[in-house]
This record gives structure tokens, C-alpha cells and sequence, in this order.
């Protein structure tokens, strides 16, 4: 622990020379400006700005590639509760409960335990880089395709039951998203699957179209008869953003269970953002003593996702960096910026490297405490947006939605796929279905097929691999217990209606 507060000492000298600390702001800046406008993410900032880091020197490059990633999980959020809209897939999950608070007036409330909740757990997977890397390490060389798929076998049963309302509906819903995601290149075969001879889906259907077609055009041809002001009875103030004492006990343990999901699973190599936040709500739904209130605008649902999301970001950074393994197509493209620069991802990055290494790690304290200091003046730009009338606020947003998904690979048939999902989500969200599981089943459906195939592949078909390997075997069960709940709750809901009927004589 010593040598690790030196090694620390020494990482905020490399983040606060004048140089760094600049190309540090500028990334945050960025990335909290990307991440409010819907459509934009950390990806297509850090593919735009991507070239500028060949003639950087590595040190600032890294730095700022780093906070455009963390920042951009400030502005994501914000867009998700103000309008709706998740510029980046694992704040579909804040849509749920930070939404309905926006409609309710609370958005302030909202946005202020998002605030805290993300550098609480920012901070603390810190912390864990600091002290826990070897044993993170360690634990991420245990999970190959076996515990991989088992765990994301959890994560599916988790999101498929967290929807409000008939968690057959749920399920029904994430099998929708499964399918959805094996359009394209089977990997191992090389066969195009269900592209209905369309050229464009050899490749499978993008990730920042779906999500913005479920959750942002999807809700603009719900409400497109709407032309108020989405909140009136409530002026958001700067002192808004401050929640109450009960606010903040309310929100505090969501938000410890949220940060040490998200901790768990910035440990596991090839897990992205996106299961992180809707297993982290999940969790909560079922702690929850009151469960059928999710959905209607509880801190609960803001700020454990939002805390899984951003104590992830920052773990997420030790497999990438110590293995060479990234966790998403995020940490892949920053992956690739190291490369670029002639610098290996890998064990020995820490001794050979110590300047990148810790340097990046302090520059993670700097960058927060940055978004947090931007955050606080330019909430009141934030808030105004509620001010804005419906009729001019969503088709602006529909304008920038179609830019962020254009600027993705430049493709217009991404536009109609935006569209196409938009219908798609207007009618399921009629029909009383949740949107939420078809993007989890989306992004979890490749990993599940390529690891499951890869773990008989390794086993020379024999299912039994997946109980015979012990962490396999927990999660396993874990997802049979989970079964096993669900089916007695069932029961004892529909025993307890039966039970209140009148008898007759």
C-alpha cells in the first residue's frame, strides 16, 4: 500500500503538468458536450478526434482520450433524464425512472444524484485500480467462454425480468433482442444470417440505431400530439440539483450496490457498460420492497445504474490496460490509440510505462472533480431545456439523432433502421411491453452465441462444461434460482388475488 500512495504521488505530477492537465479538460469538455446531444456517444468523439493523437506525445493522448470516455458518461445521463434520449446504450436504463422524475418536476433532483452517485463511484473504482489490480488481474485470467456465457446467461434472465408488468412480456422482449442481434456475419462460418438479401445488414444492425430509434423516436411518435412544455409545474433552480437528507438516504444504499456491480464487472474482461446498468437495476428491483414502482420516476432506479455505470468506466480500464482486453468497442478504440502509439497493453505496461499508467489513473480524480465544477454552472443550461416547447424541442432532437447515427459510418440506411426501431418501440410501448430488454438482448445476444459456442467448441460438446467449472456452476445456479423466484412469486400473486376474491355460499 505504500509503494502504491507513491506511485499515486507521482501519477498526479504527470496529471498536473500544465500540457496534460490541459488536453485532460479538453477530453472531459468533449466528452460532456458529446454526451448531452442525442445520437452522440463516447465512440463517435474518440473516432473523430482518434487521428489527432498521432502526433500527440502518449501521455496527453491517452489522457484525453480517457476523458471523453468519463465524460461523456456526465452528459449521456443528462440527456437521458431530460429527455429521454440515451446518447450512449447503458443510459437506456436511466430513461426508465429519470424520465418520469423530468415529467414529475424532479429533474434537478434527478440530475443532482447523478452527480453524486457517479463520482461517489467514480472515486471508488479508483480506488480499487490503486489497490486491487493484481488481484483483478488474477480474477479476469479465471473467466474464459464457459463463465463468460454463464454470467451473461444471469445478466438475460436479470434484464428480461426487470421490466414492469408480466415478466413474460420481459422475456418475450429480450428473445426479441437476441434475434435481432444475429443479423449479420455468423463469425465462425461466415454465413450472412437474416439480412433478407439487404447488403447493408451484412454487417448486423447498429447498436446506436436501435437505442435511439426504442428509446427517442420511438417516444416522439408516442407523444407527437403533445405541444406542451414537457414540465410546467415545477421552475427548476441551480438549488434544485441539491437533494434532501431523506433524498439522499433514499438514494445512498442504490447507489453502494450499483458501485460495487459495476466494480465486479469492470473485472471481467469482454463484459461492455451496457449488461452493468441493467443487471445494477435489476438488483434493485428485487431488493426493492415496493418493485411496481420502478418505471414511475424512483431515485433508486436513477442512481444505482448511474453508479454501475461510471464505477465500470473506471475499472474497466485495469483489463484493458494490464491484459490487453477491452470491455467494449470504447476501451477497444483506446486500446488502439496505445498501439498507435507503440506502446503495449500488458503486464508489464505498469513498470514499463509508469507515467502512462498512474498518470492516467490520477488524471481520473482530476477529470471528475473538472466534470463536476463544469457540471455545476452549466446545469442551468440543462434545466432549460425544459422550458422548450414540444413541438420545437423533439424535432430538434430527432434532427441530432439523425446526425449522431449518420456520423456513426456515414450510412443513411441507419437512419431508416432509427425509423424502422422508432415504429417497432411505439407500438410495443401501446401494447404495454417494455423497450429496455430488446437492448440487452441485443448486445448480450453475439457474446452469449460466440462463447457458448466457443465453450463446447473447448469441451468437444459436452453441456456439462458449464456446471463442472466452479464459477460457472454459481452462476448457473444463481440463474436457476432466479427461475426458481420468479415462478414462486408468480404463484404467490396469483394466490393472494385468489384469496381476496368473495366467497359464495
Amino acid at each position: 500500500m505504500h509503494q502504491a500512495l507513491i506511485d499515486l504521488w507521482y501519477g498526479f505530477g504527470v496529471a498536473f503538468e500544465p500540457h496534460n492537465l490541459m488536453w485532460s479538460f479538453f477530453g472531459v469538455l468533449v466528452g460532456n458536450l458529446i454526451g448531452v446531444l442525442p445520437g452522440m456517444g463516447a465512440l463517435s468523439a474518440i473516432s473523430i478526434l482518434l487521428p489527432l493523437t498521432y502526433v500527440m506525445h502518449p501521455v496527453p493522448a491517452i489522457l484525453m482520450l480517457a476523458g471523453i470516455f468519463y465524460g461523456s458518461q456526465y452528459g449521456g445521463a443528462i440527456g437521458a433524464i431530460l429527455l429521454n434520449l440515451p446518447s450512449h446504450p447503458p443510459h437506456a436504463v436511466t430513461c426508465l425512472d429519470g424520465y418520469p422524475m423530468t415529467k414529475a418536476g424532479k429533474g434537478g433532483t434527478a440530475l443532482g444524484i447523478t452527480m453524486i452517485s457517479s463520482f461517489f463511484a467514480a472515486s471508488v473504482g479508483i480506488i480499487v485500480m490503486i489497490f486491487c489490480s493484481p488481484l483483478l488481474v488474477e480474477v479476469a485470467f479465471k473467466f474464459g467462454p464457459t463463465e463468460i456465457f454463464s454470467i451473461m446467461l444471469l445478466g438475460l434472465l436479470a434484464g428480461a425480468t426487470m421490466s414492469r408488468g408480466s415478466p413474460l412480456k420481459g422475456v418475450a422482449m429480450t428473445l426479441f433482442g437476441l434475434l435481432c442481434g444475429v443479423v449479420g456475419t455468423d463469425v465462425n462460418t461466415g454465413t450472412i444470417r437474416f439480412s433478407f438479401g439487404l447488403l447493408d445488414l451484412s454487417d448486423g444492425l447498429e447498436l446506436v440505431a436501435i437505442s435511439m430509434g426504442l428509446f427517442g423516436a420511438a417516444d416522439f411518435l408516442v407523444s407527437v400530439n403533445k405541444m406542451s412544455i414537457i414540465s410546467t409545474s415545477t421552475k427548476l433552480k441551480l438549488r434544485d440539483m441539491r437533494p434532501s437528507m431523506a433524498e439522499m438516504k433514499q438514494a445512498f444504499m442504490p447507489m453502494v450496490r450499483g458501485t460495487l456491480v459495476g466494480t465486479l464487472f469492470g473485472a471481467m474482461p469482454g463484459t461492455g457498460p451496457t449488461i452493468t446498468t441493467f443487471i445494477a437495476y435489476a438488483l434493485e428491483r428485487k431488493v426493492s420492497k415496493t418493485p411496481e414502482r420502478f418505471g414511475t420516476g424512483m431515485l433508486a432506479g436513477v442512481a444505482a445504474p448511474e453508479a454501475s455505470s461510471h464505477s465500470k468506466t473506471q475499472v474497466d480500464f485495469i483489463p484493458t490496460m494490464s491484459l490487453g482486453i477491452p470491455g467494449d468497442a470504447v476501451m477497444a478504440l483506446i486500446l488502439g490509440a496505445l498501439l498507435i502509439q507503440g506502446i503495449q497493453p500488458g503486464p508489464q505496461l505498469i513498470t514499463e510505462h509508469p507515467d502512462i499508467f498512474w498518470g492516467l489513473i490520477a488524471s481520473f480524480w482530476v477529470g471528475n472533480v473538472l466534470l463536476i465544477v463544469l457540471n455545476v454552472p452549466l446545469i442551468g443550461v440543462w434545466v432549460k431545456l425544459l422550458k422548450v416547447p414540444y413541438k420545437y424541442l423533439f424535432p430538434s432532437a430527432l434532427f441530432f439523432i439523425a446526425v449522431g447515427v449518420f456520423s456513426t459510418q456515414n450510412s443513411l440506411f441507419q437512419i431508416w433502421e432509427v425509423l424502422a426501431f422508432g415504429v417497432i418501440g411505439a407500438l410495443l410501448m401501446a401494447l404495454d411491453f417494455s423497450v429496455a430488454p430488446i437492448l440487452l438482448g441485443f448486445v448480450l445476444g453475439p457474446m452469449v452465441e460466440e462463447n457458448f459456442r466457443r465453450a463446447l467448441l473447448l469441451s468437444r460438446g459436452d453441456m456439462m462444461i458449464f456446471i463442472q467449472r466452479p464459477i460457472s456452476a454459481w452462476f448457473v445456479a444463481a440463474s436457476a434460482l432466479l427461475i426458481v423466484v420468479q415462478i414462486w412469486a408468480r404463484l404467490r400473486k396469483g394466490k393472494g388475488k385468489k384469496d381476496m376474491l368473495p366467497k359464495t355460499a
